[in-house]
């Protein structure tokens, strides 16, 4: 059981306190699916009640644009869930980061009120009423600026047209209410992952008890990639809409797949960069543990390895007690700990992080391709690339 001062909740902010004071969420639990669920269809089901009711919507794809405006759809029945759901997920995995960093013996005794500290002073970031209201206030001001621009080739297709009084009640729910709800989660998500990197800096700046010799290859904080796992959603989500935005060009506009590639490639590069970043909080003690390893280990090695050979090679007697350590063993395991030591990570990403990243990016774009060509072509493609 982690102590309370060692425990750290990425999500449980103002905007998760309000929710469970206006009883949307539950007390002591997230009811995510519940909340997902009802996001989605009230910002939704408008849309669709208003399109049946002043016949806008024919069920018919090639001919009714209600159906064929993938941004809404995306925002409402995906992304905004995404988003939603993410918040247990993000709990449970970054939560389970932050308390192993005690039990793993990484924070020594004495520097274990110095790591106390640096959670609480993160957690008055994540709850700074300033930091809230400049999130509104940004959202606010984005979706004034848009409504002001609002035109027919609005790249996110968000408007179907104009009234002789303004847009149409479609319009106007999408403009003020689907488009400012994903936009501040999407804000809210974005400075969640900024907490997480100034807090494993912050950590990273401990004198921290890293061994190179760990067998996980990053001296032994190879469980913070897990990080990445508690964004996967987030990721799905922000890559959905922007791809969405390339499908509706290619399905209504006409437009060729090969026109956005620099685009989706910008898109694939910039996720991946922006949500393994906070990973690298560790690449500057870690090197220093690296460089020291190679002087440290080494001499441990030769050491080890001239009195075995003058043992055993030139016969002569040694009064070395490294030859009759328990714990180091024959040479050979001095070897392992040598190149263990010495081929070290700089940095703790390995296939759960790429992976946390890369699937959620890649899938969105992936079935953008598939507007253009069969999905089992793409999976060829594809396999023929890793041969």
């Amino acid at each position: 059981m982690v102590a309370p001062e060692f425990q750290f909740s990425l999500v449980s902010d103002p905007l998760l306190r309000l929710q469970r004071a206006l009883r949307f969420a539950p007390r002591d639990t997230f009811g995510a699916p519940r909340r997902a669920v009802l996001l989605a269809l009230a910002t939704w089901l408008p849309i669709v009640i208003w399109a049946v009711f002043s016949g806008r919507i024919q069920f018919n794809l090639e001919l009714d644009a209600m159906l064929r405006h993938l941004g809404v759809h995306v925002r409402c029945l995906i992304a905004i869930p995404l988003f939603i759901l993410s918040e247990p997920l993000a709990d449970l995995y970054f939560g389970a980061v932050v308390a192993n960093f005690v039990p793993s013996g990484l924070i020594p005794e004495d520097e274990r009120s110095r790591f106390a500290a640096v959670l609480r002073s993160v957690e008055r970031w994540r709850d700074s009423k300033l930091v809230w209201a400049g999130l509104v206030a940004l959202v606010a001001a984005s979706t004034m600026a848009a409504a002001r621009s609002l035109g027919a080739d609005d790249p996110d297709s968000l408007a179907w047209a104009r009234g002789p009084s303004g847009v149409d009640f479609g319009a106007a729910w999408a403009i003020y209410v689907v488009r400012p709800l994903f936009l501040f989660l999407t804000i809210t998500w974005l400075w969640r992952l900024v907490l997480s990197w100034i807090l494993l800096r912050r950590i990273a700046r401990l004198d921290l008890s890293l061994v190179a010799s760990h067998p996980d290859g990053v001296g032994g904080v190879g469980f913070v990639e897990l990080h990445a796992a508690g964004f996967t959603l987030v990721i799905g989500a922000i890559s959905s809409v922007a791809c969405a935005t390339v499908a509706h060009q290619i399905l209504n506009h006409g437009a060729q797949l090969a026109q956005f590639k620099a685009q989706l490639v910008s898109l694939g590069v910039l996720l991946v960069a922006l949500f393994l970043a906070p990973l690298t909080s560790f690449s500057g003690p870690l090197r220093r543990v690296l460089r020291r390893a190679r002087f440290q280990y080494g001499t441990l090695a030769a050491r080890q390895v001239r009195g075995v050979h003058a043992k055993w090679i030139e016969g002569r007697d040694v009064d070395d007690p490294i030859l009759d350590s328990s714990e180091l063993g024959p040479t050979a395991d001095v070897a392992t700990l040598y190149q263990l030591a010495t081929r070290m990570r700089v940095v703790p990403i390995g296939k759960i992080a790429l992976g946390a990243v890369l699937v959620p990016t890649l899938v969105p774009i992936l079935l953008v391709a598939t507007t253009e060509m069969p999905l089992t072509d793409i999976l060829v493609k594809m396999l023929g690339m890793l041969k």
